[in-house]
């Protein structure tokens, strides 16, 4: 049985999200509902973060950049190569790119002749 927040269908097995406000699937929605426009609105303040991590992980270390003020398809783009630079496998989800393995300097070097403003978190 699919959940429901207050009183509407927020998710279906078969189709995925649900719009709020005209019970479409996200991929179909034609309205213009707050929720569509915050996710594909860029957030930020204009500083990447990256840092390392390795917790709830099974001790593998990645490599996380935070913060990227870019939409989902240009985050996806800088992913894509931020990986090829790294040699090296990852992901991209919910607006953080995570790369396999400690390349937080390579992923800074980067990031900075990209033209971004980068802040190193963490230990």
């Amino acid at each position: 049985m699919p959940k429901t927040s207050a009183g509407g269908l927020v998710y279906a097995t078969d189709s995925g999200r649900m719009c709020p406000t005209c019970r479409q699937p996200l991929a179909a929605c034609a309205c213009v509902c707050a929720a569509r426009q915050a996710a594909s609105r860029p957030r930020g303040d204009g500083v990447v973060r990256v840092g390392r991590e390795s917790k709830g992980r099974g001790g593998k270390t990645v490599t996380v950049v935070r913060d990227a003020a870019l939409n989902a398809s240009e985050l996806a783009t800088l992913g894509k190569s931020l990986k090829n630079a790294c040699g090296s496998g990852g992901t991209v989800k919910d607006g953080v790119i995570e790369v396999q393995g400690d390349h937080c300097q390579r992923v800074i070097d980067y990031l900075t002749k990209a033209g971004f403003t980068v802040k190193r978190v963490g230990g």
